[in-house]
């Protein structure tokens, strides 16, 4: 393997402090980072680290910890960079007209300039921009996104931009007119069982006149709503025999009671709620401050937020799903404004991955094992 030039961590102080990354142009934007005292603790304790996105930033970020007990931030561009996935040793990352593959490159034991895990990237898929949300990957090993343009389920293609493979019952026809807002999925047992969507609309944009209550939950297989009610919903995510999902446009966590018909709130977060992993009894949730523009003003988040007398914050927040207490955080300010997804990374201390911007990835090779 090729010597590689020195990467662009962002290093953050001890758990508790503040301060700005740093900065190697004067004009750059700043990018501070806040942590709750015992969060890295609790990283080291779950044995896990956590990586996120940023499509308005444009940036990956990996949330690990350092040698010497300090948070260790590791961030890519990406442009608008939105859904992820875990699957093994794979990390697929959906971007404005493609979809990634990265992979670990390292052995286990194998340490990188203090890095146990380096994700170079392998595979893309050219989409083109079809707004992709959330991606998984099916049984069979065959990725799986949310094609938010079409109002569809749809798998990568060698040939096409994608493979239409379901669409909710209340859409007439696949068209680039992002009609409902589809965007999340959740997956049971290696296929899709539930997604979300901002309305149950069936004309172009249709969705954005009902975003205060008009978000639903949608059974896969049973092809029917199973769920109304809801304020741009995302995230939904099946862990402990519950489906977990965001109330995004009043800012509170929590899960289905299907056989109610209701939300049950968990916890509330003082930003738009997007991003949901687990790790054991916790939840890692994503928060960002909302745009101030007709697709985020006027929700019942201004009023939750006016009533708990917070200001919006950009962060991940870890819930304890029995409690609903969060019991750690970290927050940012500054370029940083938005987040869409975060993923679990278990049993990696600190993870990071080659881009492409930097002219590393050129000289950066594998070789396959020989017999």
């Amino acid at each position: 393997m090729a010597q590689h030039d020195p990467p662009n961590p962002t290093d953050a102080p001890p758990a508790g402090a503040a301060a700005q990354a740093p900065d190697p142009q004067e004009q750059a934007p700043r990018f501070e980072v806040t942590a709750s005292r015992q969060f890295v603790p609790w990283l080291a304790e779950r044995n896990v680290s956590l990586a996120f996105t940023t499509y308005q930033a444009g940036k990956i970020f990996f949330v690990g910890r350092q040698s010497d007990g300090r948070i260790g931030l590791f961030e890519r561009t990406l442009s608008r960079c939105m859904g992820l996935c875990m699957h093994g040793e794979s990390l697929y990352v959906s971007t404005l007209w493609q979809l990634w593959r990265f992979e670990n490159v390292l052995e286990p034991g194998q340490v990188r300039d203090d890095h146990d895990r380096l994700y170079l990237p392998q595979v893309g898929y050219v989409t083109g921009d079809l707004d992709v949300h959330d991606i998984a990957v099916q049984a069979d090993g065959r990725l799986l996104f949310v094609n938010t343009l079409f109002s569809c389920l749809a798998e990568p293609s060698e040939r096409y931009s994608f493979v239409p493979r379901w669409k909710p019952p209340f859409v007439s026809r696949l068209a680039a007119e992002d009609r409902c807002h589809l965007n999340g999925l959740a997956m049971e047992d290696g296929a899709p069982r539930y997604v979300t969507a901002v309305s149950d609309s069936d004309l172009a944009a249709g969705w954005r006149e009902h975003r205060r209550d008009g978000g639903v939950v949608v059974d896969v297989p049973a092809n029917e709503v199973v769920l109304r009610g809801l304020s741009m919903p995302h995230s939904p995510r099946l862990h402990r025999g519950r489906l977990w999902l965001h109330d995004s446009g009043t800012g509170w966590f929590g899960f289905a009671d299907l056989a109610a018909g209701r939300f049950e709130r968990v916890a509330f977060c003082p930003g738009y709620l997007r991003g949901l992993s687990f790790v054991d009894e916790f939840a890692v949730v994503g928060l960002s401050r909302p745009r101030r523009d007709k697709t985020f003003s006027g929700l019942p988040l201004d009023d939750e937020l006016a009533r708990h007398k917070v200001e919006p914050r950009c962060g991940l927040y870890v819930i304890n799903l029995d409690t609903g207490d969060v019991v750690h955080w970290i927050r940012f300010e500054g370029v940083v404004q938005e987040l869409y997804d975060v993923v679990a990374i278990p049993g990696a201390r600190r993870p990071m991955a080659i881009g492409f911007v930097s002219d590393e990835i050129r000289r950066y090779i594998t070789i396959a094992p020989q017999d």
